[in-house]
Formats: structure tokens, C-alpha cells, sequence
């Protein structure tokens, strides 16, 4: 993995990383996973129109030419998804890096920066596995940066989804199932943000 190895293979240990270096690499992958959204998003518009296509047309010989680009742009799909994939938990292992140093630069005890090369290997294997998804990456590399029970609200908001993100892919997943129209639901999901906002956070 480029990304490890940028990160690991250096002559400075991961103690030894700033906050600055790790936050620059922070912004290319946020820039490249970016790029990978608007793609998909195209792919999918190309993929509908190409459908549409084949709806219309009578000719055998024009279908089969679309049933083709549309199997292409389908296989483009999957690999932009599965780079989207790779660059999110690549995105996500420098953020909570940078969380880990910025909370030590501070003297705070939140995770740790000692990683091992075994740990090194882990993440690695992690990143490129396909059925590994974001939420088991996640729950996996907190535990080897000992980030979670430490972890305190602040740290982890930076990187993670807040209360509402998570009411709002609640949301999404009700409309996948049917059970929500869209009108119903972008209501549901601006009044739980909305409430979220509103609500003080209470003193621990």
C-alpha cells in the first residue's frame, strides 16, 4: 500500500510525524476521494442514459453495442467504487493519526503512536480487503491506536460521523427500503439536524 508505506516506510518513526505532514496528506486524499465521488456520480448518469437508449431502439445490433457500454461503464463503476473504498480508509487511518498526535502534542492521553510493524501489516491488509468495510476499519484501527473508551466526543467528531450524520444515513437506508418518499425523508433528516444542533451537549 502507497500510502502505508509513505507513511511507515520513512526514516522518521510515526512519533516523530507532525501534525502539519499529516494534515497535507489528509488534504490530497480528501481531494482525490472527491474526484472518485464526481466520477461515480457521471458513471451512473452515462449508465442511465445508455438504458434509455436501449429502451428506445428496435435494432438487435444497437442494443447489443449499448448492452456492451453499459457493461463496460458497469465494470468502470465497480472499480472507481472499490478506489473510493481504499482512498476512504486511507483517508480515514491519516485522520486518526493526526488525531492521536494532536491530542499527545497537547499531553493528553488519547491513543497511542507506537505502532509496530505487525500492526503496520494489519492495517495494510485491512485497507486492500474488499469485504473489510469503513465500519469495520474503523472499529479495527481504533482498537490497535487504542482509540474508543479514550476517545472523548470532541476527538472523534473530527473524523467520524456526528449524531446527525448518523440520523441522516438512517435515513437514507429507510428510503432504500421504501419505507420513506423523498420528500418525507429530506424533511425527517433536516428537522433531526436541525434538533441535534439545537440540543446542548451535556456535561460529562
Amino acid at each position: 500500500m502507497a500510502l502505508i508505506d509513505k507513511i511507515f516506510g520513512t526514516q522518521k518513526t510515526l512519533s516523530q510525524l507532525n501534525r502539519q505532514e499529516l494534515r497535507r496528506e489528509e488534504i490530497l486524499l480528501e481531494k482525490q476521494r472527491d474526484r472518485l465521488f464526481k466520477k461515480i456520480e457521471q458513471i451512473t448518469l452515462d449508465k442511465q442514459k445508455i438504458f434509455q437508449q436501449g429502451a428506445i431502439q428496435k435494432s438487435t445490433e444497437l442494443r447489443k453495442s449499448l448492452a456492451m457500454q453499459f457493461e463496460m461503464k458497469t465494470q468502470e463503476q465497480l472499480m472507481a467504487a472499490r478506489e473510493l473504498n481504499l482512498r476512504s480508509k486511507e483517508l480515514m487511518t491519516v485522520s486518526r493519526l493526526r488525531m492521536v498526535k494532536e491530542n499527545t502534542d497537547r499531553g493528553r492521553v488519547l491513543g497511542r503512536l507506537n505502532v509496530t510493524d505487525k500492526d503496520v501489516a494489519r492495517i495494510s491488509q485491512w485497507i486492500e480487503d474488499d469485504a473489510v468495510s469503513q465500519d469495520m476499519y474503523r472499529e479495527r484501527l481504533d482498537q490497535i491506536l487504542d482509540i474508543g473508551a479514550q476517545a472523548d466526543k470532541d476527538a472523534l467528531a473530527a473524523t467520524g460521523l456526528s449524531e446527525p450524520g448518523t440520523d441522516l444515513m438512517n435515513i437514507w437506508n429507510e428510503m432504500d427500503r421504501g419505507s420513506l418518499k423523498q420528500d418525507e425523508a429530506f424533511e425527517q433528516a433536516d428537522q433531526a439536524v436541525k434538533r441535534r444542533s439545537s440540543t446542548p451537549e451535556k456535561d460529562v
